[in-house]
């Protein structure tokens, strides 16, 4: 029988079985002013720039840069929604999803730098079908990607001009995006896949 106040130390505390954080509220907060100060560098002041976000969390990201934009700049950014669902190339291998709702800003995306806007950047297939969905909506003069997290293992050749923190992981792990505008927080976590 064991000691009643022995310690098994085989046994992972409850926190890191559930993975680690790699960005906390805060760290979130400076990444996203660092991308908005890059934006607004590489764009020459964000002129006739719009951002579209990637919906889930690629929609108040793309909120969150405009705001910052505003903040810093005085500059108001045209902010949108790409749904990319009816693009995308594994429908027929998932479960059926709903088609959501593509906003674009009032004037378009005709002759604009468009940036698209994502929380995570995979295999490069999202990326790659909000591309496609892009071009159905008229032509804008660039295409730049913002992305909050890089974690490698892309499938196309896809990469992003913005991003805010670089993550090497392996298959066998999940990057979880939280936004307090859907999850009630502000974090990223790397955790281990499902």
């Amino acid at each position: 029988m064991a000691h009643p106040h022995a310690v098994d130390p085989v046994l992972p505390k409850p926190e890191a079985a559930a993975g680690k954080t790699i960005l906390s509220s805060a760290e979130l907060a400076r990444v996203v002013d660092r991308i908005a100060h890059q934006i607004l560098e590489k764009t020459e002041g964000a002129r006739d720039c719009a951002l579209l976000g990637i919906p889930t969390r690629g929609v108040p990201l793309a909120r969150r840069l405009a705001a910052r934009i505003r903040a810093f700049e005085g500059i108001e950014v045209p902010v949108g929604a790409l749904d990319i669902t009816l693009y995308r190339d594994d429908l027929r291998l998932r479960a059926t999803r709903a088609v959501g709702r593509t906003d674009l800003p009032p004037d378009g995306i005709d002759a604009r730098c468009v940036i698209l806007v994502d929380d995570v950047l995979f295999s490069g297939r999202t990326v790659r079908a909000a591309l496609d969905a892009l071009k159905d909506l008229g032509r804008a003069r660039a295409v730049q990607l913002a992305v909050l997290v890089d974690r490698g293992h892309r499938e196309l050749p896809i990469r992003a001009d913005y991003v805010g923190k670089n993550i090497p992981t392996a298959l066998t792990e999940n990057v979880r995006v939280l936004l307090s505008e859907v999850d009630g927080t502000d974090e990223v976590r790397l955790e281990p896949a499902a």
